[in-house]
């Protein structure tokens, strides 16, 4: 059933009242929480919030330097992805958020409107910043549409497939195999029959043999855990995105028409999904909702999947022999990767704007950022930086150049960047969710395209 959308009108909606709406739900409890932990005005800590436990102890050791040099203490609190966005829009609306906190493309755009970050390039601290010392296109992505900048780039990740070898060798192929492969939505190109050939059912039957039984799979030759929502970073974006020239929207950043009508992205949709129906993907429900993909490929019940470089270290870590490989070649002749990346904004409401600008701008330096290096968890947004996380990464024995590549080679596509992320999350989980369930037909986006681009001709946003 089409969903009605939702019509969130900044014109005729206070900022207080349009906040409130984003933290619906567990917004009572997360004032509760937020409010137990508020500090005092003023008072020159600069309280900083993250959601990734794995980067924690980074920037505690950037804090540690931090406070040397400048007499300034940073309180870092971790709050996981789930809680993460309703304690801070709780925040903004009780006054008692962070002075600093991690932020998300997705979200970056809303928080822009609403009117509730501090313009860094406004803020003395910021002009120590080296802005050509970031990977190229990172610093442009945290640039409000009236130029400002919102978000100190902190680190940047593209997605490739990573794979069990052992089942890969059973199989009779290479890893000369998975470097050389491609995709097309009629036949699925060798990627597909890769797919096929790491298949196997409960009576050891692979996919691209006579007798294969898809209703009882014991390996999925491409696992996933959801089916994307409107951007599909993990599962179903390596292929649109090398389809053609199909992009999330009408513009690279702060687009104001989405894109998800267009019959080249929905005939990808289709096969990709259609997959599943062949049994070389598992349905909706083979696994818990929370059995992330390198928990379903550690388990042997997977033979591949894709994810983002943020999970190298995840994966290196299973207790299988992993090998990583580059997005398959699509129809327009490369192999690509959405680019996405966190940065660091500033609140508004912060008592202690100097100090925590002063804390933002050490984040965009060459030393804070190697240090984040040293910890080979992500790659820094630095371009040094990321030289220096690629010799600790590569001390796994996995090779990142699958992930290197595309930022080498140019070989990328943002993000999407528009009001409305939410709203359009909102929209297009379920339109997605009905593809992989369902195996409804991908000309079923249509309508939620109409919604969600309802919501900008709606609204002041309709010819940003």
């Amino acid at each position: 059933m089409t969903t009605q959308p939702t019509r969130l009108l900044s014109s005729s909606l206070s900022r207080r009242s349009l906040l409130c709406a984003m933290a619906s739900g567990a917004g009572a409890l997360a004032l509760s929480s937020c409010s137990q932990g508020s500090r005092a005005p003023g008072s020159g800590t600069v309280e900083y919030w993250l959601w990734d436990a794995s980067q924690l102890p980074a920037y505690e050791a950037c804090a540690e330097v931090f406070k040397a040099r400048t007499g300034i203490t940073v309180n870092i609190t971790q709050i996981a992805w789930g809680d993460y966005w309703t304690k801070l829009t709780a925040g903004f609306i009780a006054g008692t958020g962070p002075d600093v906190f991690t932020d998300h493309i997705s979200k970056f755009a809303q928080f822009v409107d609403l009117d509730v970050l501090v313009p860094l390039d406004e803020q003395a601290a910021w002009a120590g910043v080296d802005e050509s010392a970031f990977q190229a296109g990172l610093i442009d992505l945290w640039k409000g549409e009236d130029g400002h900048q919102y978000g100190c780039p902190k680190d940047w990740d593209t997605v490739a497939a990573f794979y069990n070898k052992d089942m890969l060798s059973q199989a009779g192929l290479t890893d000369e195999d998975m470097a050389d492969w491609s995709w097309n939505p009629t036949d699925g190109g060798t990627f597909e029959r890769i797919l096929a050939r790491l298949t196997v059912d409960k009576n050891g039957v692979r996919g691209d043999e006579p007798g294969f039984d898809k209703s009882r799979v014991a390996v999925y030759g491409l696992g996933i855990q959801d089916a994307g929502a409107g951007d599909g970073q993990t599962q179903w974006s390596p292929f649109t995105g090398s389809a053609g020239d199909w992009y999330y929207t009408n513009k690279e950043t702060w687009g104001n028409h989405y894109r998800y009508d267009e019959k080249l992205f929905q005939e990808t949709m289709d096969w990709y999904f259609g997959l599943v129906d062949k049994g070389y993907m598992p349905p909706r429900g083979a696994f818990s909702s929370t059995t992330s993909t390198d928990v379903q490929l550690g388990s042997g019940r997977i033979a591949m999947c894709f994810n983002g470089s943020w999970m190298f270290s995840t994966y290196a870590k299973l207790d299988i022999e992993v090998g990583v490989a580059a997005n398959p070649v699509g129809p327009n002749g490369r192999s690509m990767s959405l680019f996405n990346g966190l940065g660091d904004s500033i609140c508004k409401q912060s008592a202690n704007i100097e100090q925590a600008s002063q804390w933002v701008a050490f984040l965009g330096t060459a030393e804070a950022q190697d240090i984040v290096a040293s910890y080979g968890i992500v790659f820094p947004a630095i371009a040094s930086s990321s030289d220096k996380a690629v010799k600790v990464f590569e001390e796994t024995g996995l090779t990142t150049a699958p992930f290197t590549q595309h930022v080498k080679d140019r070989s990328t596509f943002f993000f999407p960047l528009t009001y409305f992320g939410a709203d359009v999350t909102a929209i297009m989980k379920p339109a997605t969710d009905d593809l992989w369930a369902n195996r409804a037909p991908a000309s079923t986006l249509t309508a939620y395209n109409d919604q969600v681009n309802l919501l900008f001709e709606t609204s002041t946003h309709a010819t940003g």
